[in-house]
């Protein structure tokens, strides 16, 4: 992962820990964690606040969408052609068979070789 990728990862987990917090605060009616904001979770941002919150909870959601879909780009393995990864591999294959039958099969050649 590049530099690029890396800082998409870190304002990735900004955007998801202020999504969290966002929808945390946000008051849905009578109870819930908005109450901590001094009786209406809305009152601290004036009257308007929760078009405020609502709009900032759609940015930060499309941001995340956004994020998350920007990082699967970025660490996408490139695909690889089938014909040349068989080939390789039929490479590798004769190698290695030819590496096993010039140790396994002909061990007293090399010694006469060396006399």
């Amino acid at each position: 992962m590049g530099v690029v990728g890396i800082v998409l990862l870190v304002v990735f987990i900004i955007v998801c820990a202020l999504l969290v917090l966002l929808v945390s605060i946000q008051d849905d009616g009578e109870n819930g964690m908005g109450g901590l904001l001094g009786g209406r979770g809305s009152a601290a941002f004036g009257s308007h606040s929760a078009s405020v919150l609502t709009k900032t909870t759609c940015v930060l959601t499309v941001l995340f969408f956004v994020l998350a879909f920007g990082l699967a780009l970025v660490n996408k393995k490139p695909k690889v052609d089938s014909s040349i990864t068989s080939s390789i591999e039929a490479e590798t294959a004769e190698d290695a068979e030819a590496v096993t039958s010039d140790a396994a099969g002909n061990w007293w050649a090399s010694t006469e070789d060396a006399e």
